[in-house]
């Protein structure tokens, strides 16, 4: 058994990025080489001179929507996170002081946005019925970007909400549903693309919608306890058989975050990627094998989190740690809005 705590380090606080760089592109980038342990330092600019051509980058083109909002139930003022639609107008939604969101209770967002508590589960977790199914619409209207609780400053800042809500979204989004950024796809600008297909990268997209399960934090003692939650995902046809012939051509495969590995390695079956939209519940750490991914494109990420942890299965745990430890000495910037590391 593993224990969750083997996945722990320190941070200084001062590495965690609280704002975007000025230009996107601008980030620092560890290059982390798994066939010798060399850890080299460079620039997030330098990665369409280390990619060759008819390489294979994929993307995760899902859209954070403006799923953070503050509603009053009676007199009290209540956070919500709204993660998943159901249905037209049921969404599931996370609530912060929960004590003070029952079942059955009405919860007033704007004048003609209100809605009725169907059920109350644990842990902040409630089904919202609206009266109108436009509830995304409406999000966009008043909603704010879902950033992470450690970004150290008021959430509801009316004055940087238009640029959280462009900062916190990657240039190629194209699927409204995830309620967090597939963060290491925040680096790319359209100059970055132009470069990388420019030199002859068969850039390809993929959709993995990030909700809870990206997040959730882990609260057992050993990593085989842990169970992740469902996220969807889909995969058009003319992706998978580009996936498809670069692994039976011998060709690398880059994925650009985590959310990419989880998508690529839960739809290789038989060979094959298959099409479709589906979900999973795919965790992975260390001891997997794995099938599609050759080389894997991420930002740092929190201690304990499963997103190391796949870090660490994909890079080998001794090694990662080692360049986690260095990236610390080295003032990387870390987290949502911080440096990446490419793993070769």
């Amino acid at each position: 058994m593993t224990r969750v705590s083997q996945f722990d380090y320190d941070l200084p606080a001062g590495l965690i990025a609280q704002r975007p760089l000025p230009r996107r592109d601008d980030s620092r980038m560890m290059i982390v080489r798994r066939a010798d342990g060399r850890i080299d330092h460079g620039r997030f600019k330098d990665l369409a001179e280390i990619l060759r051509a008819s390489e294979v980058l994929v993307l995760n083109d899902t859209r954070v929507i403006p799923a953070k909002i503050w509603g009053w139930r009676d007199r009290a003022r209540v956070e919500f996170l709204f993660s998943r639609e159901r249905e037209p107008g049921v969404w599931e939604v996370l609530c912060r002081p929960a004590k003070r969101v029952r079942s059955g209770d009405t919860v007033r967002f704007a004048p003609g946005f209100e809605a009725w508590v169907a059920e109350a589960g644990v842990e902040g977790r409630r089904v919202l019925r609206f009266a109108s199914p436009d509830v995304l619409a409406r999000l966009r209207d008043t909603g704010y970007a879902p950033l992470p609780p450690y970004i150290k400053r008021p959430k509801e800042d009316a004055g940087r909400r238009r640029e959280d809500l462009e900062r916190y979204q990657t240039v190629f989004a194209r699927r409204d549903g995830a309620i967090a950024a597939p963060t290491a796809g925040l680096h790319f600008t359209p100059e970055t693309l132009s470069a990388l297909t420019t030199r002859g990268v068969d850039v390809v997209t993929v959709t993995l919608e990030v909700g809870l399960a990206t997040f959730e934090p882990v609260r057992v003692e050993t990593v085989e306890e842990h169970r992740m939650l469902e996220e969807r995902y889909a995969i058009i046809a003319e992706a998978a058989r580009r996936i498809t012939a670069a692994k039976k051509q011998g060709t690398a495969v880059t994925a650009v975050g985590t959310t990419v590995v989880r998508t690529l390695e839960s739809a290789w079956q038989d060979g094959k990627l298959r099409p479709g939209t589906r979900a999973t519940d795919l965790f992975i750490y260390p001891g997997y094998a794995f099938q599609v991914v050759d080389r894997l494109l991420t930002n740092f990420h929190l201690p304990r989190s499963t997103l190391l942890m796949l870090v660490s299965a994909f890079g080998g745990p001794d090694l990662i740690r080692r360049a986690y430890e260095e990236a610390v000495r080295e003032r990387y910037r870390f987290y949502s809005y911080g440096d990446c590391m490419l793993i070769l």
